[in-house]
């Protein structure tokens, strides 16, 4: 036989081939198979270490909340009302006479100093103490007032009172002179203004209410 015949066909492979030295009955080892299985599977995330605890979501409440925020035009009526005050100190109650509402309010002092409340009723100088007084609480009450806040009622409240008692210091003399406006003087209409701007100022703290968010 020659030595073509004695060699294998092309493409057939021979008793020496090594993939063809297997013990019988073995499988072949095949690629592990992905978890899931299928082309594309995507891996899951990774569990959680040992002891982790998922932070629970956040609790939003529907409920209308008060806001704090200032009361400018109560603040600007109760300072005008302490302003007021002030500058009346500086000019003449009464025609005719030379005292002013400082000396005025002066002489309130000395009669409460000697005589007590008693004597300061009798003279008639807690009017223009009244007023004075009156507009520098007011004053104090218009700078708190400014401030943000859920509400002003209560310092509406009290500017209320103190505008009540300055407007007593007002009326008082007046009803005494039978109105008659021909008997006051530029300071004494400054002394007007105190009661008049401070219940304004008062009334817009009280009516104003709060604002929701």
């Amino acid at each position: 036989m020659s030595e073509r015949e004695q060699s294998p066909a092309a493409g057939a492979r021979g008793t020496d081939d090594w993939r063809e030295q297997t013990i019988p009955g073995m499988r072949p080892v095949a690629a592990p198979a992905a978890p899931g299985g299928g082309p594309g599977y995507a891996a899951g995330p990774p569990p959680p270490p040992p002891g982790y605890a998922p932070r629970p979501a956040p609790e939003y409440s529907t409920t209308p909340v008060r806001v704090r925020r200032p009361d400018s035009l109560a603040s600007l009526l109760l300072l005008l009302a302490g302003i007021a005050a002030g500058v009346s100190l500086l000019l003449r109650w009464l025609p005719g006479s030379d005292l002013t509402g400082w000396d005025l309010v002066r002489r309130g002092f000395d009669d409460a100093a000697d005589g007590g409340v008693a004597a300061l009723l009798d003279t008639g100088f807690w009017q223009p103490m009244a007023v004075v007084l009156g507009g520098a609480v007011l004053f104090l009450l218009g700078l708190l007032v400014v401030l943000p806040a859920r509400s002003h009622r209560f310092l509406g409240v009290l500017a209320l009172l103190v505008s009540l008692v300055a407007g007593a210091g007002v009326l008082v003399p007046l009803a005494a002179e039978g109105w008659d406006l021909d008997t006051i003087d530029t300071g004494f209409w400054f002394a007007v203004a105190v009661p008049v701007l401070g219940l304004l100022g008062a009334l817009k703290a009280l009516l104003t209410g709060p604002r929701w968010r």
